[in-house]
């Protein structure tokens, strides 16, 4: 007891429990739609529950986790005061690595820390993951909000999430279906996606560039192109893989460390990806970026996404088909590069080879050529 005989509650610390409530209370409805048969209870439980029996009668079922957050993306969100698309990049940084391993996600959980809860910044939160789980199919079977007076401010919050995922043995995706004479099929982004926003927002500062500047290129103002939420690719891909006709080998999801790096984790160290950037032009915020900051084109390439969200390879004579069935589904795609045997690989003088990537021993890749212009 104080001098004073003050009485010091959790509210007086910074923690408003009934805010919290409020919250929950606000994201019912959407959590309520992002949900799959097999989710038993509802929410407020200790734990998300989900019926796995249908996984019991799968012949060797394999789970499949993965765990991201946004990154500093979520600065911009908190300056536009914007917070219902948020959860669409939280949903795709996490489902769509799952997807990789020809895995269909299952369900997801979601964290948010934050330095005070404002239960309509919660609730927009949320219900933008909840939208997107629901447009992956995947079930939002819980979470947790977190207040952290005097470790945040209070408009400042973070986001992150895990999901798990189930596959057939058998049909495990991976280098060790890859094999000379595959092609590389670029998948397009919806834009920056969620990778590289330390870079971009230092470039943007740099300019003294403000969030509301209309930027012609975009069509629109510069913040709205920079909160651009991630398209989310695990039902597009898991429908590619189906298709009778199309045998697809490896997924690769182009998030931090680029393009190169990203595809030679997903091909064995016996083999060669030659992509030629002269199959695609990037989308104008790369260029803007990259022309605003004088940012080298190699560390450019191992920051951001370039256009292309993902990389399926397959066998050559089914691209055509593959296009079309992405195209089905609004997703443009095109084929950009071929794998060779590495021992015979035609390796293009004074060029970066990528050999492996974030302790993976994989296969090496060359992106080569020029963006048409």
């Amino acid at each position: 007891m104080s001098d004073q005989g003050e009485q010091i509650t959790y509210a007086a610390a910074g923690v408003d429990v009934e805010a919290g409530d409020k919250a929950v209370e606000l994201m019912k409805a959407d959590v309520r739609r992002a949900t799959r048969p097999e989710v038993l209870g509802g929410l407020g439980g200790f734990a998300g529950m989900f019926d796995a029996s249908t996984i019991a009668r799968m012949e060797r079922p394999v789970l499949a986790t993965s765990t991201d957050g946004v990154g500093t993306k979520v600065a911009i969100a908190q300056a536009l005061d914007r917070h219902d698309t948020i959860g669409f990049d939280l949903v795709g940084m996490v489902v769509d690595d799952i997807v990789v391993c020809g895995a269909e996600p299952l369900f997801m959980t979601d964290y948010i820390a934050t330095g005070k809860v404002v239960p309509e910044r919660i609730a927009a939160i949320v219900g933008g993951i909840a939208r997107a789980c629901e447009q992956a199919g995947v079930a939002l079977v819980g979470g947790e909000t977190a207040e952290h007076p005097g470790l945040l401010d209070p408009d400042e919050y973070d986001v992150a999430g895990a999901a798990t995922g189930v596959v057939e043995h058998a049909d495990v995706l991976g280098p060790q279906r890859v094999q000379p004479g595959d092609a590389v099929l670029g998948i397009a982004s919806s834009g920056l996606h969620s990778n590289g926003y330390s870079l971009v927002r230092k470039v943007v500062a740099h300019a003294g560039w403000q969030l509301d500047r209309h930027v012609d290129e975009f069509g629109r103002t510069l913040g709205e192109e920079l909160l651009e939420p991630t398209h989310v690719y695990s039902l597009d891909l898991l429908e590619l893989i189906r298709t009778d006709g199309v045998d697809v080998h490896a997924l690769s999801h182009v998030t931090g460390g680029g393009l190169a790096a990203n595809l030679a984790r997903v091909l064995p160290s016996q083999v060669f990806a030659r992509v030629d950037r002269a199959t695609w032009t990037p989308p104008p915020v790369f260029s803007t970026v990259q022309r605003l900051g004088q940012v080298p084109q190699a560390d450019i390439e191992r920051t951001l996404n370039m256009g292309v969200g993902f990389v399926a390879m397959l066998p050559a004579d089914q691209v055509d088909l593959a296009v079309r069935t992405l195209a089905g589904r609004g997703l443009d795609a095109w084929p950009m590069g071929e794998v060779t045997a590495l021992e015979s690989a035609d390796v293009e003088d004074g060029v970066e080879v990528v050999q492996g990537a974030k302790g993976v021993d994989g296969g090496s890749v060359q992106v080569v050529g020029s963006h048409p212009s």
